[in-house]
């Protein structure tokens, strides 16, 4: 239905037009578990890998987003969620939304994945089923290997009960000394130094507790064993720095990484179904856990285990091998050696999309030619979240040494990065990098190159903008895009942005760059509302709009106010969405898909139709109140009609009504993968990922 408002009437919104975010982002796990259920298109491993994906994230979820919700409870901060529910009452649909899932996954692989890899040779095994033979082994296993590491921890008056640390697997053991008929308990933490599936070869596996569990007695000897079950505590991870208090962000960082390791509150404890009744009360109690933050699963516990299992070698059972391919305008000068990444850009600017689009010819060729090149005076760069042994790093130190001038703007407080992130920024420092973290308050989460470079005694500058991390590894899994570019005006907006992120300038007006905090939200806003007035005056107009998380009222409400006047609104979301989409007289114009496959949909893309003249930007801002208002973020224009072209073509695919993707409706989600004959519909990232390896035949 179109509704076509009065323009001197006001528009008056529900209150409770929203959904509330912390159940939308359960949502959104549940689609990953729906990845290990499709049994039809996904392939075996790879749904043992969904649900290990599934346990990672909700264990990120809880150590940050249910801490939080815990902090202000504990702290009496009743301040209402945007849908005008109190923090006590998030808590408790959230539990309860948890639990359902949790159960959920359990029994897809209990009852599925475990049974469909044992048909495929790959066992995971219970100590009853080893053959005797496997057992010897195993007791030698845990003699020479696990037993000297172990640290068994008793709890008596003299004997504290231990801390546990967060996400650690333990065993819980209930003791009966024979001599005096006196219970005790102790604690087996389980050990890393091994994989949580220790192998027995020809695709047989045993869970490490396993091991541990069945040689009790060898480590409590003199002792009985009355009872023994594992558990796993999830604690408050999520880090809080107050950089106002903070002399040197740095040095604030490291002290609180210190904290984190002493310890947070619980706020779950995961049990094996069959725990007794006492054990439970035992450890609710030495924890300080309610009885709606236990989760009772059978055993295995923590399928992040299954990442192990993902990795045996049966390319039978996993996604067919792919490989990114040079992008067409680059394998241009590819003849050339080196490859001359500066002729090319000089000529035009080149669209990348990874992995489709290898980063390794592309954006790591542009800084590793940059570093080497003679003519390049300096080179600036934001690093967000980089691998272990980054080429990117390394190409930074080599043109450090080479004389060069060069920026890192490192951004050290990544989520769970942070230790990384402080080893490779001293790092840089030590080699004569100038190492900057940013602004004050904000988080550096921008992707940004520059290269400025002599050319017949006149400066050129170079410029990558993206939507992802300069990170090889996750290049090869995420879907990200990224502009390379010598157009003067943009590369003069990113040499202004990084005087801002390492001077004191109060820069604000960029000319091809929408910059939050002051200028993406309102800038969004603005093209919105300009859709509003282009339909009203019979000129073409529409929103499409792909992010990783939509959150923010303000911008939702202008797309709700751009869907009653008529607007069509296309939101292709991955995760997090508190919009509700076909709400009738609200949102009868807006469409949200989702799309979840073998890569991490991360690019963000911005299209407008602005009357017939397509505005299109790409960036690293999500819809979410910390990017728009407390991180430094970046959208760049594309003009070029290929370009456009290009993201037009994408959005139609995704939108496409035989692709597969998940429908949202008001507040449901409901999958759409299979045609009414039964037959998968069509799959985007393996479509194109069938196109890229066209490419790379022709």
């Amino acid at each position: 239905m179109n509704t076509d408002l009065p323009t001197d009437e006001p528009v008056e919104l529900p209150p409770d037009r929203y959904s509330d975010r912390e159940l939308s982002w359960l949502a959104f796990n549940r689609r990953v578990l729906n990845l290990a259920q499709d049994d039809l298109r996904i392939p075996l491993l790879e749904r043992a890998k969904f649900l290990a994906i599934f346990s990672n994230n909700l264990d990120e979820f809880f150590m940050v987003r249910v801490a939080g919700l815990k902090r202000r409870i504990d702290a009496g901060v009743a301040v209402p969620a945007a849908t005008g529910q109190l923090p006590r009452e998030v808590h408790e649909s959230i539990l309860s939304e948890a639990q359902q899932i949790v159960a959920e996954q359990s029994a897809t692989f209990q009852e599925h994945v475990r049974p469909a890899l044992a048909e495929h040779g790959i066992v995971v095994l219970t100590w009853e089923e080893l053959t005797g033979a496997e057992k010897d082994r195993m007791r030698t296993l845990f003699s020479e290997r696990i037993f000297p590491v172990l640290t068994p921890l008793a709890v008596d008056p003299s004997h504290p009960f231990p801390f546990i640390s967060g996400l650690s697997l333990n065993l819980a053991v209930a003791l009966r000394n024979p001599a005096t008929g006196a219970r005790q308990f102790a604690r087996v933490k389980v050990p890393t130094i091994l994989s949580r599936f220790v192998s027995l070869g020809e695709g047989r596996f045993l869970p490490l507790e396993e091991v541990i569990r069945r040689h009790l007695e060898q480590i409590f000897s003199g002792m009985e064993v009355v009872e023994s079950t594992t558990f796993r505590v999830t604690r408050n991870e999520d880090l809080e720095v107050e950089e106002d208090d903070a002399e040197n962000l740095l040095f604030a960082l490291e002290r609180e990484l210190l904290r984190r390791k002493v310890g947070r509150p619980p706020v779950r404890l995961e049990v094996d179904d069959d725990i007794s009744a006492r054990m439970l009360d035992r450890l609710m109690n030495e924890l300080d856990v309610n009885e709606n933050e236990v989760f009772r699963v059978p055993a295995p516990l923590d399928l992040t285990g299954l990442f192990s299992l993902a990795a045996v070698d049966r390319d039978d059972l996993k996604y067919t091998n792919f490989l990114p391919v040079t992008h067409p305008h680059l394998a241009e000068v590819e003849t050339a050696r080196p490859a001359d990444m500066f002729a090319a850009l000089k000529h035009r600017d080149v669209l990348l999309q990874h992995p489709y689009d290898s980063f390794a010819t592309s954006v790591q060729r542009f800084i590793e030619q940059a570093a080497a090149d003679p003519q390049v005076l300096a080179i600036k760069q934001t690093l967000y979240r980089t691998s272990g042994d980054s080429p990117i790093v390394d190409a930074l130190i080599e043109a450090a040494l080479a004389g060069k001038q060069v920026l890192a703007v490192v951004e050290i407080k990544a989520r769970f990065d942070e230790q990384n992130n402080i080893a490779w920024a001293r790092k840089l420092e030590q080699y004569g990098v100038h190492v900057v973290y940013g602004m004050l308050g904000l988080k550096t989460h921008c992707k940004l190159s520059l290269v400025v470079r002599d050319e017949n005694d006149q400066l050129r500058r170079y410029a990558h903008v993206g939507t992802g991390n300069y990170n090889p590894k996750t290049a090869r899994q995420y879907e990200d895009m990224g502009l390379l570019t010598s157009n003067p005006i943009i590369t003069d907006d990113v040499a202004r942005l990084f005087n801002h992120l390492s001077g004191m300038t109060h820069e604000t007006h960029y000319r091809r760059l929408l910059v939050a905090p002051h200028g993406i939200r309102s800038g969004l806003i603005e093209r919105i509302e300009n859709e509003i007035d282009n339909h009203r005056a019979g000129l073409p107009a529409g929103v499409r709009i792909k992010v990783n998380s939509l959150v923010d009222e303000q911008v939702s409400d202008a797309l709700y106010r751009a869907s009653m006047a008529g607007v069509e609104v296309d939101l292709w979301v991955r995760g997090i969405c508190t919009i509700k989409p076909g709400v009738p007289g609200l949102s009868d114009n807006i469409r949200v898909r989702s799309i979840l496959g073998r890569f991490l949909e991360h690019s963000r893309i911005f299209w407008f139709a602005n009357a017939g003249q397509p505005l299109v930007g790409i960036g690293s801002a999500d819809l979410m109140h910390r990017n728009l208002d407390r991180r430094v973020e970046t959208l760049v224009s594309l003009t070029n009609p290929q370009h456009v072209a290009q993201v037009e073509a994408l959005f139609a695919r995704a939108f496409d009504d035989d692709t597969v993707a998940w429908h949202l409706v008001d507040t449901t989600w409901t999958e759409k993968s299979r045609r009414e004959d039964g037959s998968p519909m069509t799959d985007l990232q393996e479509t194109l990922v069938l196109e890229n390896a066209g490419r790379r035949h022709k």
